[in-house]
């Protein structure tokens, strides 16, 4: 089915979906927002597009359905849930999958819209904040010939890097996870490292630029890192989302029976971050399980 125009939802207007919904405004899409937070998508509306009553409204009046929530449990209330997104979505409709999911509920997501003839991209993203304000994410996609073409130019309106990677659901998720595999290792790696210079009387300032300039350095340290130093652990991505998602990878390699051991490692110091009572701070906050060793937040002006 072919529209006269191609109407864009973007549904949870988080760090990511805030700056994809607005990439897309300011490239002339026709963008519907929705999020459950109140207020959220009023307040993205106020600047061009409009905010939908429901998930289920904007499903309804879309073209295409971008959802950016946070895992496969909330994908699926989204879709066949609460949400009712599926059940509102019009044959020949595409639902754009961009949350890190295991690869075999992203299959079942493909597989389960397929009779109402909505069609379904694979399509999990990374870049963080920043680089989905300004247009630059990258989207690691599969999907059939046809999910592509009913987003038209949606996907280059977002991101500065579309990769195809497959005609199935499943191949976008699995590259995602190895992503995250990586991220999550060189944080980690990271905070050991700043650490380790802490507890040796390093001046991290010092530490941070040289390192940022030597082989050792990642986009990891020299992004993080520089959280640490200002003492500044407000959430852009939550130390909790690496739980989910080096569990994931553990998941997806334990499945063959494939040892994992960074991975391993790196997620039991998310967990031990998690449990200590940093679930909801910035994943650079995995250095908190070093002891003694952190930067304070530097005071405002005027506080005493």
């Amino acid at each position: 089915m072919a529209f006269e125009s191609i109407k864009v939802g973007v549904i949870g207007l988080g760090a990511m979906g805030l700056g994809m919904a607005s990439s897309l405004r300011r490239a002339g899409q026709t963008v519907q927002v929705f999020d459950l937070r109140e207020g959220v998508a009023q307040t993205f509306a106020a600047g061009g597009g409009h905010a939908a009553e429901s998930a289920a409204a904007l499903a309804s009046a879309c073209s295409v359905v971008i959802s950016v929530v946070v895992s496969a449990a909330q994908t699926e209330d989204l879709l066949f849930g609460s949400g009712q997104v599926a059940a509102s979505m019009r044959p020949g409709s595409v639902f754009v999958m961009c949350s890190t999911v295991d690869p075999a509920a992203s299959i079942g997501f493909e597989q389960r819209l397929a009779p109402l003839g909505v069609h379904y991209l694979d399509a999990p993203i990374s870049g963080g904040a920043a680089r989905a304000a300004t247009g630059q994410i990258t989207m690691m996609t599969a999907g059939q010939p046809a999910a592509y073409a009913a987003c038209g130019t949606v996907l280059e309106s977002m991101a500065a890097k579309v990769y195809r990677l497959g005609e199935r659901a499943g191949a976008g998720s699995k590259v995602k996870v190895i992503n995250q595999l990586l991220a999550g290792v060189h944080i980690a790696a990271a905070a050991e490292a700043m650490a380790l210079g802490l507890r040796e009387g390093v001046d991290p300032a010092a530490l941070y630029e040289v390192i940022t300039h030597s082989a050792g350095n990642s986009w990891m340290f020299e992004n993080r890192m520089a959280h640490v130093l200002a003492g500044d652990y407000t959430p852009l991505s939550a130390v909790d989302i690496f739980v989910k998602d080096l569990g994931l990878v553990l998941d997806m390699a334990r499945a063959s029976k494939f040892p994992l051991p960074l991975s391993s490692t790196a997620h039991q110091m998310f967990m031990q971050a998690s449990s200590a009572g940093f679930a909801k701070e910035d994943d650079s906050a995995v250095i908190k399980i070093f002891p003694g060793i952190t930067l304070p937040k530097p005071e405002t002006p005027g506080s005493a």
